[in-house]
């Protein structure tokens, strides 16, 4: 039997240990991207750091769903944990019996 050559002998442990550097980058991102951690702030929460401090909700961007074809307020609400009254509150101006492909709904 043929034995392994030096060098597939040195690169395989590295490939691994690139692979695992990698792995963990990712899980890592999407871990602090998600939000998910029992210690981090949940969505709406209230952080202050002193007087006249902004809440999370201030901070965060505008969330928005884009409209699907045969999408409704409720299977939006549905979808997004949303009660239909909120996506009412939150977009006065759309009319909810007319909604369009593509048009954007406000979440947040």
């Amino acid at each position: 039997m043929d034995r392994p050559s030096p060098i597939s002998r040195t690169i395989a442990p590295l490939a691994l240990g690139a692979f695992a550097v990698v792995l963990l980058i990712v899980v890592a991102t999407s871990l602090s991207a998600g939000g998910g951690g029992e210690g981090g702030n949940q969505l709406g929460a209230r952080t202050s750091t002193g007087p006249g401090s902004r809440t999370v909700e201030d901070k965060l961007p505008q969330k928005i769903y884009i409209v699907k074809p045969g999408d409704t307020f409720g299977s939006i609400a549905e979808k997004t944990g949303i009660s239909v009254e909120e996506l009412s509150e939150l977009n006065p101006n759309l009319d909810p019996q007319a909604l369009i492909s593509g048009q954007r709904v406000k979440i947040r």
